[in-house]
């Protein structure tokens, strides 16, 4: 009897799961960045009066628990955590070592910020030393955020949008946590409770318009003829790059249904917009648990917006393995030839056809 051909077996779809570690170490260290980048921003122009320093110092400790947190969870989705080090090698050629020479650089900075605050340093040290914070907090999301902005294979991350996206998102949660802490701390403050809102107004038009042009299609994704270089003729693949399920195709050959998506977009854009008229109504009527509220939205809305942004990605190595990029379906090449199906009669092969079908 024939042995049958395996190498013309599907690689199995199922919706994707993007590591938890690096979604919430995008959040956290985001939130952790941006409260420290606005508050330094705030403090430095005078317009934390009301806060003791004492307060100062919670908000920094805050800020500065928030980006160790997220910092330490990054490292849970290394297969050995042990070698983590070894991402400061590359900082010429690599936006990852450039990420973690920026957040070690972070903590010198602000700890001398702190200690500014501290001990009542003279005014312009107090002032170069938070705007240095600022300035290296925000360089460090920059970094991060073009760790996926420079990968030309992934249309969806290599557009400018994506680092805006991050800066936003980033001053926007750490605005909304530095209302919480003010309001809980030392009362209103109409600056922060009015900055806040404009922040959060402006991540959500930029997000707005990222998802409009991720569903226009305009500067489509790679096809199988640019993967190639073959741009002159039709290209049709004949064999695919695996024969069972593999790494590649767990980790980039994931789907997400439609509905789905919607739904997800649906939970960021209300939930931003939520956090917007919570604060909004807090420069009417000052309440602790409003700030708090919208705290905790805008931190789960960028939850399901990290989510979302690691789970729509379109990997262009799945082309060599028989999946449409626009549809994340499979090819027909990519089939079980139905001749073959009747050859196959082991455990493997039934599984093997099961999953074809």
């Amino acid at each position: 009897m024939a042995q049958p051909n395996y190498q013309h077996v599907a690689c199995k779809h199922r919706p994707m799961h993007p590591a938890f570690s690096i979604i919430f170490f995008t959040v956290m260290s985001g939130a952790g960045f941006g409260l420290a980048a606005v508050f330094a921003i705030l403090q430095v122009t005078g317009l934390l009066d009301t806060l003791t320093v004492t307060g100062q110092l919670a908000l920094l400790g805050v800020a500065v628990a928030l980006v160790t947190v997220g910092l330490t969870s990054s490292t849970l989705h290394l297969a050995n955590p042990k070698n983590a080090w070894r991402a400061v090698m590359r900082v010429r050629t690599s936006w990852l070592s450039r990420e973690a020479v920026a957040a070690v650089a972070f903590y010198p900075i602000v700890g001398a910020y702190v200690l500014a605050i501290g001990y009542d340093a003279p005014g312009a040290w107090v002032k170069g030393l938070g705007l240095a914070t600022a300035l290296m907090a925000q360089l460090t999301v920059y970094t991060t955020s073009m760790i996926y902005a420079s990968l030309k294979t992934m249309r969806a991350w290599h557009h400018p949008l994506v680092p805006v996206n991050y800066h936003l998102l980033s001053m926007a949660s750490g605005a909304a946590v530095l209302v919480f802490l003010v309001a809980l701390l030392a009362g209103e403050n109409l600056v922060a409770t009015t900055l806040a809102p404009l922040l959060l107004v402006s991540a959500l038009l930029a997000k707005w318009l990222y998802y409009s042009w991720l569903d226009s299609g305009d500067s489509p994704g790679p096809t199988i003829q640019t993967a190639t270089g073959l741009s002159r003729a039709a290209v049709r693949l004949l064999d695919l790059g695996h024969t069972a399920d593999n790494f590649t195709t767990r980790e980039f050959g994931f789907s997400v249904k439609r509905r789905v998506r919607r739904r997800a977009r649906t939970v960021v854009l209300g939930g931003l917009t939520a956090s917007t008229l919570l604060l909004s109504v807090q420069l009417v009527q000052s309440m602790v648990w409003l700030t708090a509220t919208a705290s905790l939205v805008t931190i789960l809305s960028i939850f399901a917006e990290r989510w979302l942004f690691f789970a729509e990605a379109k990997q262009a190595v799945m082309l060599y393995h028989g999946v449409d990029l626009e549809t994340r379906s499979a090819t027909r090449s990519q089939r079980l030839p139905k001749r073959l199906a009747p050859q196959v009669g082991t455990r493997l092969g039934s599984k093997l056809e099961e999953q074809a079908r």
